[in-house]
């Protein structure tokens, strides 16, 4: 028990005479041959403690052995005086701290429980150490850097959030690479960041300590508390001291904020509001110059078109809406009277447009003339039988133009933009006659080809209504609303008495014209949307582009699926890919995402071909109706194709 003696105290200067245990690794040599000439006890003692004391349970170490002070001496006479050993009892809960070392105490994470009382200020402290202090691995054992070992370093999540809102709010924060000792001296400026000067005015206190988290920070938040002024007597409802409740200000609010709400700074400055009005009313200009240029390209006015050729007729005073007669081809034959083959490779490619093909129109009968569609906005009709070059250029859509569609007699055709406009073109001279508009983009358009109603028109438009205009009048004659969905094509049949439409609602309608009710609905639950439709050259069949990568046929009389016929092979799937059929019926041609042309045969549903035509998808192609093996194909690429 002579060990426990000196417990816990400290070493003193030997020139006291003083000896207790040596703060080094080892005692001294000194104190060594000292101690080895001590006396253990007087005489007196000895023959006093004749048996062995009775052990104490309440004093586990034996620290009551040890007594008030002993007295020992050496061979020469020198005294040799042990440490007063300090025994006393304490009240539960209380712990005697002999210094601040005691408290500086590492948790290992297994602990459960803590055997000393750690000050607030230790415990908010920020923490900073190696990700695991007691790990067993030697520092520098794996080099992980250019100049040796980096060890992560852990630091709590309230402790960093703490720091940033200390530095946020009051420009200084604990500096993260200074010691992690909790006693180092806290007015040394590297131990901050920011705002050292006032870090140190107030003592390096943190955000949550400034706002009440420790005792003093309490007591001051409590001191500058502001105090509602009395409720007053319920008895008084007016004048001095009338009853005012939760609705009381605060004491000396007039000599605090100095009375008006301008002066005291409750509402914005005057620059503020200033500032405000400015902007409101620069925002109410530019929605009034919107709404101007909106109104203006709903009512159209800014039509125009550009002739690209050299001469608008040649010697004989004709224009390019003549039927060529100098090809090789007769272009008034009828069409389909010869026997069509597959093309092999791309004879001419018609660039002018800068963005994606979104649909391509032959002239009527003859074809010697191609109209196309695209996203640039603009409208373009092309030469097919001699330069191939571009003849007409037709602008007057603000955005993106969706679809065309020729009269009879090609005169005249009608273009359909995602600006909600449709306009009527003249297309040997290029003048825009009328714009139609009903506030709703126009998906599909298509004017009605009996010759006594060519002034008549039908638009499939976004909001699932098919609307009718007379071209004369320039009004909206008919609408057809049954459909659920965006209306997506549309098809006569029927020698032109019953027209056709699908939708987004995966359906298919007949509709008697000019009567708005549907004679047929077509429906299944496996059925797929089918953006694309086309009549086969003999009118018993239509085509249908279904979403599942197949091609699907209708009766164009019945309107049932014909399930002898399904064409598979090709991927369209999220694409609005035209179907197409030879002039003599016998091939079915489409495009697909990949940018092939796709062939089939029509009896035996084999596919016959796959060409490779575009780099992106193939939307439209269309083929020349007096040529054997022609076609004209469309893409995403910007490209127009003629293949043989």
């Amino acid at each position: 028990m002579n060990a426990l003696q000196n417990y816990g105290s400290d070493s003193e200067d030997e020139s006291s005479g003083v000896v207790g245990p040596s703060t080094t690794a080892g005692p001294s040599r000194s104190s060594a041959a000292s101690a080895s000439k001590l006396v253990a006890r007087d005489d007196d003692e000895d023959e006093a403690d004749d048996g062995v004391a009775p052990a104490d349970p309440s004093d586990f170490f034996g620290l009551k052995e040890v007594k008030d002070s002993s007295v020992a001496t050496t061979g020469s006479g020198q005294a040799l005086v042990r440490r007063e050993a300090v025994s006393s009892v304490v009240p539960l809960g209380d712990v005697v701290v002999e210094n601040a070392g005691s408290t500086a105490l590492m948790m290992r994470p297994t602990d459960t429980e803590m055997h000393v009382n750690l000050r607030y200020e230790d415990m908010a402290a920020p923490i900073q150490g190696p990700a695991n202090p007691f790990s067993n691995r030697k520092l520098g054992a794996v080099q992980n850097s250019l100049s040796g070992h980096v060890e992560a370093s852990a630091l709590s999540e309230f402790d960093f959030k703490n720091q940033f809102r200390t530095f946020e709010q009051h420009g200084y924060a604990r500096n993260p690479g200074a010691s992690s000792d909790p006693f180092a001296s806290a007015s040394a400026s590297s131990q901050w960041v920011g705002d050292v000067s006032s870090a140190l005015q107030s003592g390096g206190a943190t955000a949550i300590e400034r706002r009440g988290g420790g005792h003093e920070g309490r007591t001051n938040a409590r001191s500058l508390r502001r105090k509602r002024k009395q409720a007053g007597d319920a008895e008084i409802v007016d004048g001095e001291g009338a009853y005012m409740g939760p609705w009381a200000g605060w004491e000396n609010e007039q000599e605090l904020r100095g009375g008006p709400q301008q002066q005291y700074g409750a509402g914005p400055s005057e620059d503020e509001i200033r500032v405000a009005e400015e902007r409101s009313a620069k925002r109410q200009k530019d929605a009034e110059a919107m709404a101007e240029k909106r109104k203006k390209d709903e009512q159209g006015g800014q039509e125009k078109s550009v002739f690209h050729g050299k001469s608008m007729h040649d010697y004989q005073g004709r224009t390019y809406m003549h039927i060529p007669t100098d090809v090789d081809t007769n272009l008034h034959a009828e069409a389909g009277t010869q026997d069509c083959f597959l093309p092999k490779a791309c004879v001419h490619t018609f660039s002018g447009h800068t963005k994606a093909i979104s649909a391509l129109r032959l002239f009527p009968k003859s074809g010697h003339l191609l109209l196309s569609s695209s996203m640039d906005t603009k409208v373009k009709l092309w030469d097919v039988y001699h330069e191939g070059n571009c003849l007409r250029t037709f602008m007057g859509h603000t955005r993106a133009v969706k679809d065309i569609t020729f009269s009879n007699d090609g005169r005249r055709f009608i273009s359909a933009g995602y600006d909600k406009q449709l306009k009527l073109w003249d297309t040997e001279t290029g003048q825009c006659i009328r714009v139609f508009s009903n506030g709703n983009v126009p998906n599909c358009v298509k004017i009605h080809p009996d010759e006594d109603k060519q002034n008549i028109f039908l638009a499939g438009m976004a909001n699932k209504k098919i609307i009718q205009f007379d071209t004369n009048t320039g009004e909206i004659v008919q609408e057809y609303d049954q459909h659920l969905g965006a209306i997506n094509t549309l098809t006569f049949v029927d020698e032109n008495r019953r027209f056709v439409t699908t939708s987004d609602d995966k359906t298919m309608r007949a509709w008697d014209f000019d009567i708005p009710v549907v004679i047929k609905y077509v429906a299944d639950p496996t059925m797929h949307s089918l953006p694309a439709v086309t009549l086969h050259p003999n009118k018993k069949w239509l085509g249908c582009q279904s979403l599942d990568n197949q091609l699907l046929i209708y009766g164009s009389d019945s309107f049932k699926q014909n399930r002898k016929k399904v064409f598979k092979g090709h991927t369209i799937a999220g694409y609005a890919c035209q179907v197409g059929f030879s002039p003599d019926g016998k091939f079915v041609s489409s495009g697909d995402g990949d940018g092939n042309l796709v062939f089939w045969d029509w009896k035996s549903c084999r596919l016959l071909k796959r060409l490779r035509a575009h780099k992106e998808v193939v939307i439209a192609h269309e083929w020349l109706p007096h040529e054997t093996s022609k076609i004209v194909t469309g893409s995403w690429d910007g490209l127009i194709k003629l293949w043989d």
